[in-house]
Parts: structure tokens; C-alpha cells; sequence
């Protein structure tokens, strides 16, 4: 095919004497199989990182290249080579440090190829050894300086997330197994067969000699290199996944996107599979429930039926039928081998993770709004869909349908609901909590995401009394079994008890003299170099727990934070006295700047450790914690949907369905500002809005915008790099500022 490439002979010398290595050699020469149109690339610079995609129909391909900036922290930032694959959720991974052992002196860059491209397709096909065609990408690296490559890992991105995100260990019976050879013209190959005993990764450097590079050596497995360029080839043989492109990914109303939109959409089309929409690049290129259903419910108005199916099937395929639970994250390829051989067995088997306790409640409400969405012909599909016999990903649902494992999930959350609902039973004890054994449970699943909090303010106060009305929707439409019946008056009930009494468990109330104690000795604790910004507190300050029942036996886990989106996008509250509380303070909240609110010049923070009475609030919330004083893209997307349904809601032509706060001038108008007001810092970090999560310094009188992995970690954690594409960071695809609230 055009633009396709074979390894050339460099592997070939470099063959292991291994047998099932030696029959994986290329075969020069020989062309990949064509693909109907041009390869889709892409470049993301996000300095000290730097992002190059590839996809065809044969392979995708994302390289991450990291070199230390001349202000990098240098015992976070370090030269690295990472490609990464979404099938398999494989990659390999090449440290560097320089020769010379000066920190900081050795600079990476890819230079682009005569074509114009950084990065080339790698094609061998399969033979009578190989099941499937080894599938990769070459290019050429530039080092600035001699160099060693000092650690190298082959196989799972798990792997590599292990190491770079955790206490920087390698286990032995993965990096043990790689084979070092030299070649012939100074180069060196490095190939892992992997624990299935049948795919293998490579990953080559070639010098090139007009560039003037001396040659590699190989000594107790380190290889070094003189300055100059060098060819790299990795590659695989795995099965590959089936690429949605940009057109097929979107509905044909919004095809004008990928020409308005092009960096947005070519993202979305490489985490767009028939198989499963992928969380992120580079560290979660594989299926996440929540953030694939979060996505989709923000992207509904753009994403095409067959996006959003991929979806729902992937959630179905991997619900637990022995409780109706909803898959976090599936471990795939190498890594799920290994966890298999730590419980003694020899099994390539995926696992999955039902840890988490917010992803049950997104399935209904996701059904909810694809098949039963207003003005489409989505209920035929629901047959379609959920006739689909599962088994196909996991084997243990092998013989159900997805209707049964719909069912499975509705049963569940009707059951956790029920109890609270009943008579007498709305206490805390009652509520939704997380499970017993884990930390985590909803999507701050991070160590101090919640404070230590058992139970989370967004299942609680949102999620459950949306997939309560979802569940009295499908039940109503026939979707549940023998339920069509008894759920659609049962659901609402409880879903009108969880809505209107929740919320009271969560509520604090700050006098406002207290509160501006409070902020004065925050910035004491956290060492914050900005202005208190007492003079913003005018009154008593109100919001939402962030949790219950925290760390050092704290009833509230009193953090102020954007979960109030999943309310104002979810429902559309009845309760007026609730209702009007509600958004006026969550309006107030995104208008005042920090530490008073949640406001900064780098977007809306998604937590606010500062009107908490103990040390720990600020030691936990930090500018470098994953889900501390940072900021998240996709709650903006959430919040700014969230606050204009709310806003639409007086504008219905029923009367009786408009909501108290339209008409009283000072809280619409102050919910009117908060919008707004959140969307100008929305719009002053567009650059940023979709990437996962970032940072800031406060310098020069502002917040300034930093990526969160160069900033030194929290004690007790490790150092969390963002990814420079989510899935739900690209959401404002469909998000977008309504122009009659200005």
C-alpha cells in the first residue's frame, strides 16, 4: 500500500535465536494490506511533552516523547520514548539519561521523515508461526548528547503506569525476558515474548550514519548512544481493534465538525472503536465505564447511533451477572496475564474491576437518554441492542442476553434505593456507601479524592435519583422484563424521596465571619502566595460536602467542589425551596475566585480544601493531588450544560413548569452571571480543554496554568501525569456557549 512500509533487514539480523522470535522476523519487501484512504496523524504539543498519533487500517499508534524543559523539575521530568497501542492497552516505554550524568543536559526530540510525518507504519505479515501480523511505527529520534538507555519496558501500558506512577518497581518475570542483540551496523533490537507465550513486542535502534551517530553497545542489558539520529521501529502482533473514523463516529448533523473542529474530532476518532470508546491517551487506552458514559451523555447531541451503541454493548458485555454491577476498567493483554500467573493460573483471561459503586447508576440513565430520546426512532433499536446475546469480551456472560444483564444492573440499584426509600429509613446509615474493602468508589478515585469520605455526595444527591427516573422510564417503555408494571410508579417514588431528601446531609453552612477566619488561616496552612479574598464573603457561605463520614472521624468532609453539575445536568428538581437554594449557591461558588470559591484564571477548580478546620484538608488538597485544587474538563462541560438546562427551564411555554428562581431577578441573575462567568474561564483556557486534568502556580498576581505532572507530588502519593487526550475532555464538542444567556 501506499505510504507502507516493511521492517527492513536491521530487525532481521537482530532476531533472537528464540524459535518463536526468529519466525516473528520480517519479511522485506512485502506490503501491509491497503486501506481505503490516507493515514490520519496527529501533533499535540503540551511541553515537556510532545504527542504524535497514527492510525490506518492496519495499526494505531500514539508516541509520547518527554524532554526536560530548562525549568523542569529533574526528579520528575526525564528524557522518555513511549509508544502506546489501544489494542492490548500495550506499549513499550525507553528511559534515558545522559552520559555525562549532568541532570537536565540530555534533550529527545522525533524529527520528521522526507514525507513530512514523524512517524511511519510498521507492516509484517503473518506466517506459519505468527497468528497475526506484527503492526507498529518507526521513526527517527534526535539526541542532543550522548545518552544510555536505562530502562526499558515492553509490553503493557499497566506496566509501564506501574512504574512511572508508582514506587518506580519492575517485576522481574516481565523485564527479564527481554533479549538484547546487536545488528551488524550498530544498532541494537530489544524483544519480549510475553507471558502468553505467543505475542511479542520489539523495539529497535538503528544508527544512521549520515547523521554522523556513533555506534550503540551492548553491555549487561544497557545500551548507549553517541549524539546523532537513530531509526526506531516498535511493533507487535496482537489483534488489532476496528477504528471509527471521524465521519462514522459522528451523527450526520454534525459532520461540519471535523472541518470546524479537526484536532477535536481526529482525537475522538482515535479513541473511537466498534468494540469500546477508550478513556484517554496515553495511560488509559482502553474501556473505562464511567468515562465512556459520561462522555457519551455530553456528546449525545454530536455522536453518531453506532458511537453510542459501542458504548451501551461494551457496558453491557461487562456487567457482573452475579450482581448486576457495571465494570470500571477491564485489564487486557499482558497485564491481565500477569495478574492471572500472581493467582497461580495460566490464563490470558481479561479481569475486571466492579470497585467502583457511581458506574451502576450511569447505564440507565444512559439507555434512558439514547433510546428513549425524544423525537428518534431509538426504541426499535433497543430491541436490536439488547437481543444481542453477550459472551463475546466475557466469557462469563456467555449465554445471556443484554436485556438480562440490564436487568441484572436495575435490579441492583432498585434494591440499594428501596431501602433508604422506605418509611423511616432516610438516615446516612441507609444511604449509598462505598464497598466495605475499597478507599475509592466514584470518580475523585484518588487516595484523598473524598477526603477518606464512605459516602459520596455525587452517587447520593444525583446519580441514584437520575437512574431511579431512568430506570421508571425504560420500565415504562417495556426495556425491563415483567416490570413494565410495578417500576414506573415504584421508581419515581423512590427516586422523589432520594432527590428531595439527600441533599440535607451534605448542606453546610459557614456564618460568613467564620468563614473569612477560616479562609485567613487556609492560606497559612497551604503557604498560598495570593490575596485571602475575604472581602468576597458577603454573606454566609453555603455548599455541599464533598463527602460523609471522612478521615479523623469527620461527620462532613467539608470540601467545597463541582459535584453539583451531576444534579443540575441530571434533574430537573421539583422541589422549589431546594431548587433555588441549590443554583444560587452553586452559582455563587463558580463566581467567587479562590480560596473563596472555586474561580481561577486556569478554569474552576474541582476542589476547595479551604473552609475546612484541620490540617488535613489542606495537606490533602494540593495543587499536585489528582483530585486536589485542580482542574478537570470535563466537570466544566458538565457544569456549564448543567447551569443552562436549568436556565432553559424558564423559558418552557407551561407555566407551571417554570422553576420558582426564573422569576426572582437576584438569584437568576446571579445563576445567569455564574454561567457566563464560567464560561469566559472556559474559553480562556480553550487550549487546554482537552487535555484531563491541570494545574497552576499563582504568580505575577494570577493563576497560571501548569501540567499537573511536572509539579512535585503530595507526601504520600506519586507524581500523576495528565493525558494529553480524554475521552470526556471532549465533551465540548456538543458543550458549547449558549449565546442568548450573554
Amino acid at each position: 500500500m501506499a505510504g507502507m512500509k516493511c521492517v527492513n533487514d536491521h530487525l532481521t539480523q537482530a532476531s533472537s535465536p528464540n524459535p518463536a522470535q526468529t519466525s516473528s522476523s520480517p519479511i522485506p519487501g512485502t506490503d501491509g494490506p491497503s486501506c481505503p484512504g490516507p493515514p490520519t496523524t496527529q501533533y499535540l504539543t503540551d511541553p515537556p511533552y510532545i504527542n504524535y498519533f497514527y492510525s490506518d487500517c492496519n495499526v494505531q499508534a500514539q508516541a509520547v516523547v518527554t524532554s526536560p524543559l530548562s525549568d523542569s523539575n529533574l526528579s520528575i521530568i526525564g528524557p522518555r520514548l513511549i509508544i502506546a497501542w489501544p489494542a492490548g492497552n500495550s506499549g513499550v516505554c525507553a528511559f534515558f539519561a545522559p552520559q555525562n550524568g549532568v541532570n537536565g543536559s540530555l534533550g529527545i526530540e522525533l524529527v520528521n521523515s522526507t514525507a513530512g510525518q514523524a512517524l511511519a507504519p510498521v507492516y509484517v505479515p503473518a506466517n506459519g508461526f505468527l497468528e497475526y501480523s506484527r503492526v507498529g511505527v518507526s521513526g527517527t529520534i534526535r539526541f542532543n548528547s550522548s545518552a544510555t538507555l536505562t530502562v526499558p519496558i515492553l509490553g503493557s501500558i499497566r506496566t509501564i503506569r506501574d512504574f512511572t506512577e508508582g514506587p518506580s518497581l519492575l517485576v522481574p518475570e516481565i523485564q527479564n525476558a527481554i533479549q538484547f542483540n546487536s545488528t551488524s551496523d550498530g544498532g541494537v533490537t530489544m524483544s519480549r515474548m510475553w507471558l502468553d507465550n505467543i505475542t511479542i513486542t520489539d523495539l529497535a535502534f538503528i544508527p544512521q550514519t549520515s547523521s554522523g551517530a556513533g555506534n550503540l553497545t551492548n553491555g549487561n542489558q544497557t545500551v548507549n548512544f553517541t549524539a546523532g539520529d537513530y531509526t526506531f521501529y516498535a511493533d507487535f502482533n496482537y489483534p488489532q481493534l476496528t477504528q471509527l473514523n471521524a465521519s462514522t463516529v459522528l451523527n450526520s448533523a454534525s459532520q461540519d465538525l471535523i472541518t470546524q473542529q479537526p484536532g477535536q474530532t481526529t482525537s475522538l476518532q482515535f479513541l473511537s472503536y466498534t468494540e469500546k470508546l477508550l478513556a484517554g491517551a496515553w495511560r488509559f487506552l482502553t474501556y473505562f465505564g464511567r468515562d465512556s458514559m459520561i462522555a457519551a451523555l455530553l456528546l449525545q447531541p454530536v455522536l453518531s447511533d453506532q458511537a453510542i451503541e459501542a458504548v451501551i454493548g461494551a457496558v453491557l458485555e461487562r456487567i457482573n451477572s452475579t450482581d448486576g454491577s457495571v465494570c470500571h476498567e477491564e485489564t487486557i493483554g499482558d497485564y491481565a496475564t500477569y495478574l492471572n500467573l500472581m493467582m497461580n493460573m495460566t490464563s490470558t483471561a481479561p479481569s475486571y474491576s466492579y470497585v467502583m459503586i457511581d458506574t451502576d447508576y450511569y447505564l440507565p440513565i444512559l439507555m434512558d437518554r439514547y433510546f428513549l430520546s425524544p423525537g428518534s426512532n431509538n426504541t426499535n433499536r433497543a430491541t436490536t441492542v439488547l437481543n444481542i446475546t453477550a459472551g463475546t469480551i466475557n466469557p462469563a456472560n456467555k449465554n445471556l442476553t443484554y436485556a438480562q444483564l440490564a436487568l441484572l444492573n436495575a435490579e441492583k440499584l432498585m434494591a440499594i434505593a428501596g431501602q433508604y426509600a422506605a418509611q423511616g429509613n432516610q438516615t446516612v446509615d441507609n444511604l449509598a456507601h462505598l464497598k466495605s474493602d475499597q478507599i475509592v468508589g466514584q470518580w475523585r478515585d484518588s487516595t484523598y479524592g473524598i477526603g477518606g469520605g464512605r459516602v459520596p455526595f455525587d452517587v447520593n444527591t444525583g446519580l441514584m435519583p437520575a437512574a431511579l427516573r431512568s430506570i421508571s422510564a425504560l420500565s415504562a417503555a417495556g426495556i425491563y422484563e415483567n416490570h413494565s408494571s410495578d417500576w414506573p410508579a415504584l421508581a419515581a417514588n423512590y427516586a422523589q424521596i432520594w432527590e428531595d431528601t439527600t441533599l440535607d446531609f451534605f448542606s453546610v453552612t459557614i456564618p460568613a465571619t467564620e468563614a473569612q477566619s477560616r479562609l485567613e488561616k487556609y492560606i497559612q496552612r497551604a503557604s498560598f502566595p495570593g490575596p485571602n479574598q475575604t472581602d468576597l464573603i458577603d454573606g454566609d457561605v453555603h455548599f455541599n460536602a464533598i463527602s460523609l463520614d471522612g478521615n479523623n472521624e469527620l461527620a462532613q468532609v467539608q470540601v467545597m467542589n463541582t459535584d453539583d453539575c451531576f444534579r443540575l445536568f441530571l434533574l430537573n428538581t421539583t422541589n422549589q425551596t431546594q431548587l433555588t437554594a441549590f443554583v444560587n449557591q452553586t452559582a455563587t461558588n463558580i463566581r467567587r475566585t479562590f480560596p473563596a470559591g472555586l474561580l481561577t484564571d486556569a478554569g474552576m477548580l474541582v476542589a476547595n480544601p479551604a473552609y475546612g478546620l484541620q490540617d488535613v484538608y489542606a495537606e490533602n488538597f494540593t495543587t499536585s493531588a489528582y483530585h486536589g485544587t485542580v482542574v478537570w474538563s470535563w466537570p466544566m462541560a458538565m457544569m456549564a450544560r448543567g447551569l443552562e438546562l436549568q436556565l432553559s427551564r424558564c423559558n418552557t411555554s407551561t407555566s407551571t413548569m417554570i422553576p420558582d428562581f426564573c422569576s426572582d431577578s437576584v438569584v437568576y441573575n446571579n445563576v445567569k452571571k455564574g454561567y457566563n462567568t464560567l464560561w469566559d474561564t472556559i474559553e480562556a483556557n480553550s487550549a487546554h480543554l482537552s487535555t484531563e486534568v491541570w494545574s497552576w502556580i499563582y504568580q505575577d498576581g494570577g493563576f497560571v496554568f501548569t501540567e499537573l505532572g511536572t509539579l512535585p507530588p503530595a507526601p504520600g502519593t506519586s507524581a500523576t501525569e495528565s493525558d494529553i487526550r480524554q475521552l470526556w475532555s471532549l465533551t465540548f464538542l456538543a458543550v458549547t456557549r449558549d449565546q442568548g444567556l450573554m
